[in-house]
């Protein structure tokens, strides 16, 4: 009684509960990690609350689990041993938007629909993954370093500077953000990413977001919205053909946004009603298609796209590649619809595209370079047939990183979040497959849940100096404890 008296003092009695039906939401998510009930839930709307909870937390040694938005899909959420969940859904606002400098400041609740469609007004876009779920929080995914769907160098660590409550209550801003006064009263306007000293805090601050300490706000890179577009669909029967491609016109250092479906994500992605359109585009669809978005800015927009398509027509000669399709036959005006769709938040009014197939889907993602692809691709598929599970099921998404010189490689099982023996055999399946792909090489860069147990099992010296500096940073263990970054 004593704890849920202190926290209503801090955030009020409105935004405190212990119900056990309003706990229940806090304890799984969309994920198959086993669920955990919090004691508590309290949402907090500024920062001070955020450290007056932290504090309280330390002084009687209680667990408490920071959630930022409404929707979740790697377990990193559910509080391992139980305490307070802390919602920062409240803290939505987006405090500042330079179009100059191409950066936006947000607290963790601003979702990605409400930050691309506010960014929308000023000619503006978030650098965003795959298609994020619209209720999504957009700072979780810059935390997280989610890859981007343009593979520019520039895009690589969208992060720059933050403000921290770090696990003992303390307040810490990186970067030129740390000056005295930011942002009221300094002529600092928070761009530069290093500092304190030299250092660059923002590589220490990552992974999920309240496991080193709880961002309060984000300073992200933004960009222009391109001002015209022209999109390719360029299709194959292998995935070996589709990289030697992306190889040959990354190296060009052309193109907007460049990703590598296979037809079942294809096909999920741009289906409008379920069933029936799926089933279409998952016969109609190749096995692989590589879409490639063309796009001009600011200055003759028209002229870039012309010298980037001439590369890309040249790049396609030297592949045997006969034309490159701009549409799909069973859709047409899709060209059009596309760019926008990569840079926008999915459509609140419609079915989210991992859950219209069968109401859940479990990732499974890793870093490798392109020339591997192939290879996970066959292993996946492999131990997947082992279990039961049908290898014309899985979902394969390839995103190229850093021109292509490495990649995002994702499998995605769709699965019956009702159906029990479903789940058990999907659990089972993703253990082996995730513990073969550590064998082949595969880098778990985000390891959530089980795979983060398997990856600091292989390194010892890491994992110690994590816990090390965990142990500093957070002394009494009372954030996300059982937690290391993911």
């Amino acid at each position: 009684m004593q704890i849920i008296n202190s926290l209503t003092e801090i955030v009020g009695s409105s935004n405190v509960f212990d119900e056990i039906e309003r706990l229940k939401a806090y304890a799984k998510d969309h994920s198959l990690s086993a669920p955990r009930m919090p004691n508590y839930v309290a949402y907090v709307e500024n920062k001070e609350q955020v450290q007056k909870i932290i504090k309280l937390v330390n002084e009687y040694a209680i667990p408490i689990t920071p959630c930022s938005s409404g929707i979740h899909f790697y377990g990193n959420t559910i509080p391992l041993q139980a305490g307070i969940v802390m919602d920062l859904s409240r803290m939505n606002k987006i405090l500042n938007i330079d179009e100059r400098n191409r950066f936006v400041r947000m607290e963790p609740g601003v979702t990605w629909g409400q930050l691309q469609s506010e960014l929308a007004k000023h000619d503006l876009m978030a650098i965003c993954p795959l298609l994020p779920h619209p209720q999504k929080s957009a700072l979780t995914s810059h935390l997280e370093r989610e890859p981007a769907c343009i593979p520019k160098f520039e895009y690589t660590d969208t992060l720059v500077t933050m403000e921290v409550v770090l696990p003992t209550g303390e307040l810490f801003r990186t970067g030129s953000a740390c000056v005295p006064g930011f942002p009221e009263k300094s002529l600092s306007e928070g761009v530069n990413i290093s500092g304190p000293g030299d250092f660059m805090w923002p590589r220490i601050f990552q992974g999920a977001q309240g496991t080193l300490g709880v961002v309060t706000w984000a300073q992200c890179k933004i960009e222009y919205r391109p001002k015209v577009n022209k999109t390719f669909f360029i299709p194959f029967k292998h995935l070996t053909e589709a990289v030697d491609f992306i190889y040959r016109i990354q190296r060009r250092l052309i193109g907007e946004e460049c990703v590598i479906l296979n037809h079942f994500d294809m096909g999920a992605i741009l289906t409008k009603k379920w069933p029936a359109d799926f089933s279409a585009l998952r016969k109609n669809l190749a096995p692989w298609t590589v879409v490639y978005v063309l796009g001009g800015g600011k200055r003759f927009p028209e002229e870039k796209i012309t010298y980037e398509e001439e590369a890309l027509q040249e790049t396609a000669a030297e592949c045997g590649i006969p034309n490159l399709p701009t549409s799909i036959h069973s859709m047409p005006g899709i060209e059009k619809q596309i760019p926008d769709m990569l840079r926008t938040a999915w459509p609140e009014t419609r079915t989210y595209w991992k859950f219209g197939y069968k109401g859940a889907c479990e990732d499974l993602f890793f870093r490798t370079t392109m020339n591997k692809a192939q290879m996970f691709y066959q292993l996946i598929n492999e131990v997947a047939g082992k279990h039961g599970y049908s290898p014309q099921e899985i979902g394969f998404y390839v995103q190229p990183m850093v021109y292509g010189g490495n990649c995002h490689f994702e499998a995605n099982f769709y699965y019956n979040p009702a159906n029990e023996d479903e789940v058990k055999m999907l659990s089972l399946l993703y253990s082996e497959v995730a513990e073969a792909i550590i064998n082949k090489g595969g880098f778990f860069s985000r390891p959530y849940g089980s795979i983060a147990d398997m990856v600091y099992r292989r390194t010892s010296n890491y994992t110690a100096m994590l816990k090390k500096l965990k142990n500093v940073m957070d002394p009494n263990g009372v954030l996300s404890p059982g937690r290391l970054c993911f």
